[in-house]
């Protein structure tokens, strides 16, 4: 297995996903990773030496599929991505946590903030990969893991739909005591969702109310789909 290479991040435009999150509560990065990274995490999958634990789906009620924790250290691209995408996210959740009124600040930087989860017992290391397979699809859920939560993750698709697969569409639902929503989220290989982990503020006629979102992959229905999710903070 060949080192992953962490390069600068693509030129993003931030305004676009910094509104985006803001309207929708989720944002596409098109093309943050290239089509040899994406194969060379994918094809990893199988290696037994980068990987924490593994979790089948159907034995806990999430879904049919399979994922795998990566352990510490985590692989260079996956480092790189976690720490370089953190501060460009802290100051929409700093906000979003402000309009909704919860107390709670995150620091400039990411390893600031893991030294906040490691202090509160929140150590094992969240990244994953997950596959599917004809048949696979995972329940709606949230990402939560400990007492200590940054509300935004990042997923990227690392399969090439309509050739590795079909179907398999990522699913995200927003509920509030208004309305309910369901939105699909259109990716190609490299492409990657940033989206809201919990809940976020929703503008009324009384000031901000908090929405709670929910994600997970519509059925697979021909080939194989992996896919990686960055999650900022750690697991207790």
């Amino acid at each position: 297995m060949t080192a992953l290479p962490a390069a600068p991040l693509p030129d993003l435009d931030w305004t676009a996903i910094t509104h985006s999150l803001d309207a929708h509560g989720n944002a596409i990065a098109p093309a943050l990773l290239t089509p040899a990274q994406c194969s060379e995490l994918a094809g990893g999958y199988s290696a037994a030496d980068r990987y924490r634990s593994r979790i089948v789906m159907a034995r806990h009620g999430f879904g049919r599929g399979e994922y795998k924790y990566f352990s510490y250290p985590l692989p260079p691209l996956l480092q790189h991505l976690r720490t370089a995408l953190y501060p460009r996210l802290a100051p929409i959740a700093n906000r979003w946590n402000r309009q909704m009124g919860i107390a709670v600040q995150y620091p400039d930087d990411h390893a600031a903030f893991l030294q906040r989860c490691h202090s509160a017992g929140q150590r094992r290391p969240t990244p994953l990969i997950l596959q599917y397979g004809p048949g696979d699809y995972n329940c709606l859920h949230q990402d939560l893991y400990g007492e200590h939560v940054f509300p935004l993750q990042v997923a990227i698709l690392l399969s090439r739909p309509g050739q590795d697969f079909t179907g398999g569409e990522f699913v995200m639902t927003e509920t509030s005591s208004r309305e309910q929503r369901a939105e699909v989220l259109p990716l190609q290989q490299g492409d990657a969702l940033i989206f809201t982990v919990n809940q976020r503020p929703v503008p009324g006629t009384r000031g901000w109310r908090k929405t709670a979102m929910r994600h997970g992959v519509s059925t697979l229905r021909t080939g194989r789909r992996h896919t990686l999710g960055l999650i900022f903070h750690d697991a207790q």
